[in-house]
Parts: C-alpha cells; sequence; structure tokens
C-alpha cells in the first residue's frame, strides 16, 4: 500500500495557483459541506478555533472522498503536536508565529524522524495505514509540506533565511497580527500594512518559496495572486455563515 499523493505540495512546487477557504467550524460535517465547493485546499484551524486532534481525525475522514487538500494549522510551533496531527494521517501542516531560520529549522525537525529530526516513531497510525505502509519512514517527508507563517514585524525582516531552511515549502503571510505588529490592530487596510504584506509576498516569491495569504477582501485577494501569492484564502467559513445569515435576517426584518 502507497501513501497518498500530497497534491498541495506538488501544486506549489509546480507553480500553480492554489485557491483555499478558511475552516474554523470545528467538525467534520460543516468541513465536508466545503469540500465541494471548488476550493484547491481547506485550511483547517487549531489556533483560533475550538479544533483539536478527534476533530480533526474527523474532518480528515470526511474530506477523504473529496479532491480538495487539507491543509493544518497547529496551536503552537510544538513538536508534541505536530506529531499527532502527522499520525492521524495530516500532510500538509501552516506552521503558526515562526520569527526565524531557527524556529523554521525547529518545525521542519518535528516533522522528521532521526537523524534528521525529532518526530517519534509508530508503526501503527493513521499515517502508515495501520502499519500497511511497509515503506512509510522512508518515504513520509516526499509527501509533506511544510509552510511557515511570518506574522510579525520582526519576522518579515527575517524572510530570506527563513526561506533558506532546508525543507521548508512555503511561506504564509498572516495579516491581522501583522497589522497589530506593526500598530494598526484591527486595520487591514491601512495603508503600511498593505505595503507590508505586499512586500513580504515579493520578497518570498523572490527568495524562491510560493508566498501564501489569507484575505476576505476580494480585490486584494485578487491584488495578491496579481503580484505573486501562489496559495490564497479567500474567506473564512464561520464568516460567510456569519455574514449571509445577517444578510437574509436584515432583508426581511427590513
Amino acid at each position: 500500500m502507497d501513501l497518498p499523493r500530497n497534491l498541495f505540495k506538488y501544486a506549489l512546487r509546480a507553480r500553480q495557483p492554489q485557491l483555499g477557504l478558511w475552516c474554523t467550524l470545528a467538525n467534520a460535517y460543516a468541513v465536508e459541506i466545503v469540500a465541494g465547493s471548488g476550493f484547491d485546499w481547506l485550511l483547517l484551524d487549531t489556533e483560533h478555533s475550538p479544533a483539536d486532534v478527534p476533530n480533526v481525525l474527523g474532518q480528515l475522514q470526511a474530506l477523504s472522498g473529496y479532491g480538495v487538500s487539507p491543509v493544518v494549522r497547529p496551536a503552537a510551533n510544538d513538536a508534541v503536536l505536530i506529531k499527532r496531527y502527522l499520525d492521524i494521517g495530516v500532510q500538509s501542516l501552516l506552521i503558526p508565529y515562526v520569527q526565524n531560520a531557527e524556529e523554521a529549522r525547529a518545525a521542519v525537525a518535528a516533522t522528521r524522524y532521526a537523524p534528521e529530526g525529532v518526530r517519534g516513531v509508530s508503526a501503527l497510525t493513521r499515517a502508515t495505514r495501520f502499519g500497511r505502509v511497509k515503506s512509510y519512514a522512508e518515504v513520509a517527508a516526499d509527501e509533506l509540506c511544510v509552510v511557515v507563517q511570518v506574522e510579525t514585524e520582526a519576522a518579515l525582516a527575517e524572510i530570506e533565511a527563513i526561506a533558506a531552511v532546508d525543507g521548508i515549502d512555503g511561506i504564509f503571510v498572516g495579516p491581522a497580527d501583522l497589522a497589530a505588529s506593526l500598530g494598526h490592530a484591527g486595520d487591514l487596510k491601512h495603508p503600511r500594512v498593505v505595503a507590508a504584506l505586499e512586500d513580504a509576498i515579493r520578497r518570498i516569491q523572490a527568495a524562491g518559496r510560493p508566498a501564501g495569504i489569507l484575505t476576505g477582501d476580494e480585490a486584494f485577494a485578487r491584488r495578491c495572486i496579481e503580484i505573486g501569492a501562489l496559495f490564497t484564502a479567500v474567506g473564512v467559513d464561520a464568516g460567510i455563515l456569519a455574514r449571509a445569515t445577517e444578510g437574509l435576517a436584515a432583508r426581511f426584518r427590513a
């Protein structure tokens, strides 16, 4: 038995634009609803949602019959958390709050077995198809995708160093935390924030790594894609549900 091919990783490697949706509704039913909507990837968020490992397991199972790629964001750049998500079959990770090359190397090491890394070994996990992928330890890294998130002014200064870390498959810019770091919390349209985001995308691309971003502003999403963002999340499931239901109720209240 072979490992499933990581379509998200190979699309990034081929420089094929990938359109995504952020998923914070922490259950399998919700994620299956959007699985067939036409996105290339879905971000399963556990940093800013109630989701944890059992939730993500159910979401992965719900998505297994669809062609969309799941990407999981752990709550932290923590080797134990990362190990647990890898063991349930996660192949693509978005690691939050990576500030420098040392932290990027730690993220990669958490996904690799010794001697290249520190991932713990277990032969009977969902990732190994419960022991049926006999060569899992040798081939696992080929199908793992490690994306790190830069989301502070200090992290932006380290983009080139982070991009040079072996095993990094992409760099994602976090607009909300970056805005706060720049002194403009909640104001994602502030000229300084916009300029920093656009500059980061260009620098990531120039450093030879795919750049990613999340924005619910359609015009800005298109602008980011135009200047080189390769994997772009264009909405959040909870936000879409909240705003659409508010609009529906308001039209009838009027």
